[in-house]
Parts: structure tokens; C-alpha cells; sequence
């Protein structure tokens, strides 16, 4: 089975939080900066245009309205496009 986004949406696999330091100190949730970067998986289209970003790119996203999913137990989050707000390079 695969998911795909419709629409002006993008599918992503978000980027797991560091649980200890590199020094082996362990971080509590209430301390850990939740970063809100993710690798794209899926991407809808708009007016059938290709998004300027691709499977397998890593960005940056903002906003509180992306829809959780898990699928093969894996955790996933689906956004809408002007949610996306960098594309992480190199």
C-alpha cells in the first residue's frame, strides 16, 4: 500500500529527536527543542504542477495543523505546502 498526499499537501517522515548528548547526557521531553524538520516521502500537486521539493528532500516546516499518521509502524505527518518553509542542502 502507498500513501499519496492530494492536493496542495506533502507527506513526510519526521527527523527523531536526540535523546542523550554527544557527552551521553540524558535529555528530558520537557527540555528537548522540538525540531520541526522532516525527509519528504510523498508530494501532492497543485494545479498539476510539480512542488519545488522531491521525494528524499529534508526540510523545514512550521504551523500546528499536519495531520499524524502511523503506517507500517512508522510515524508520518502529512502538510499542507505553505506549511514548508526551507528545503535543507548539501
Amino acid at each position: 500500500m502507498k500513501i499519496k498526499p492530494i492536493g496542495k499537501r506533502v507527506l513526510i517522515k519526521p527527523v527523531k529527536e536526540e535523546e542523550r548528548t554527544k557527552s551521553g547526557i540524558y535529555i528530558p521531553e520537557s527540555a528537548k527543542e522540538k525540531k520541526k524538520q522532516g525527509i519528504v516521502v510523498e508530494v501532492g500537486t497543485v494545479d498539476d504542477k510539480e512542488f519545488p521539493i522531491k521525494k528524499g528532500d529534508v526540510i523545514l516546516y512550521s504551523g500546528y495543523s499536519s495531520e499524524e499518521l502511523e503506517f507500517d509502524g512508522e510515524k508520518y505527518l502529512i502538510l499542507e505546502s505553505k506549511d514548508v518553509i526551507a528545503k535543507i542542502e548539501g
